[in-house]
């Protein structure tokens, strides 16, 4: 509404027809090439509190993004139910429902293992899997037996982030904090909201929780962040690895849920999978397309394989321009 009255101060008084009184809902992809915000635009002033002149220049600015939200070239079109394509100079590339809230599953553990690293705990330390740390909401599996698998706090970080396993990420977040989990779920939410990540909320560790909740436009936040540890970098951009969490020396070998980073056509610096049944399939990314950098995020894909398949639809639009149509 904002948008529409500062438009109109601009152009003139706006003649509504019978049909125009509610916009429809937009439900089509938007490629844009506007800067991606700040955090500190929610903290902005009201515009009540603005004077006419400065009021005049947001009106301008509006409608000159407007004007180039418009510009959208075909060729690409993605299957997620909610994307956005940004560069590292905070240019939106493409954006689909970034705005909108979803459950985004195990991508959770990105922020599981910020806050690990955060809390400065050993990472040799050795945790034991128990009982506590078997999933009763949704039964998953996992090769970390309960009562004979015994890792260290680094190798946890590392089945968490790589293979996506929710025992680990359970007893990450049981073992971090004296107040266990609940104290560890408190302080994801306190590194969220440090981040400008004011539409996302975890309620656990793991993202097995329907709660775990957030929007494009915030994980493009959260991976920015992850990227600046080099241990997630590592971890999450390994094709595969091998551990010994048994006393008997049984080894296990771990790969990464991406397959994109065993793919050589693609270079993966940070990434993590998620899937619940209400998150879809779900896919965040730190990657370079021909020398540039970019975040990529996926959310609610409908079948096994969206997020693979925009992935490499954003990747051969982006190499090939409008020439390539959508698979």
């Amino acid at each position: 509404m904002v948008r529409i009255l500062l438009t109109a101060m601009l152009l003139g008084p706006l003649v509504l027809s019978g049909g125009a009184c509610a916009a429809p809902e937009r439900s089509e992809p938007e490629i844009v090439s506007r800067t991606y915000s700040s955090p500190e635009s929610r903290n902005r002033t009201s515009i009540d509190d603005r004077d006419p002149s400065e009021i005049l220049s947001m009106a301008r600015e509006l409608y000159r993004q407007d004007s180039l939200s418009h510009r959208n070239p075909p060729g690409l079109h993605l299957q997620s139910a909610s994307a956005l394509v940004v560069d590292e100079r905070g240019n939106r590339i493409y954006a689909k429902n970034a705005q909108q809230i979803k459950p985004i599953a195990s991508v959770t553990k990105l922020m599981t293992a910020m806050v690990v690293l955060d809390a400065g705990v050993p990472l040799s330390t050795r945790i034991g899997i128990i009982e506590d740390d078997r999933d009763r909401l949704r039964n998953s599996s996992s090769r970390l037996m309960i009562g004979k698998a015994n890792l260290t706090r680094g190798e946890l970080l590392m089945v968490a982030l790589m293979s996506s396993d929710n025992r680990a990420a359970h007893a990450l977040g049981r073992t971090t904090f004296r107040g266990g989990t609940p104290a560890f779920v408190k302080a994801m939410n306190r590194k969220a909201k440090s981040l400008g990540m004011y539409d996302t909320y975890f309620a656990d560790s793991s993202g097995l929780n329907g709660q775990n909740r957030s929007s494009a436009e915030d994980l493009v936040k959260m991976v920015r962040a992850a990227a600046t540890y080099p241990f997630i970098r590592k971890t999450t951009s390994t094709g595969e690895m091998t551990l010994h969490p048994f006393a008997d020396g049984r080894a296990l070998l771990y790969r990464n849920t991406n397959s994109l980073v065993r793919n050589p056509d693609w270079n993966v610096e940070i990434s993590k999978t998620g899937f619940i049944n209400e998150a879809g399939r779900c896919l965040v990314m730190q990657t370079r397309i021909a020398d540039r950098r970019l975040y990529i995020v996926l959310l609610n894909g409908s079948g096994k394989l969206t997020p693979l398949g925009d992935s490499n639809r954003v990747r051969d639009w982006l190499l090939n321009g409008q020439k390539t149509a959508a698979r």
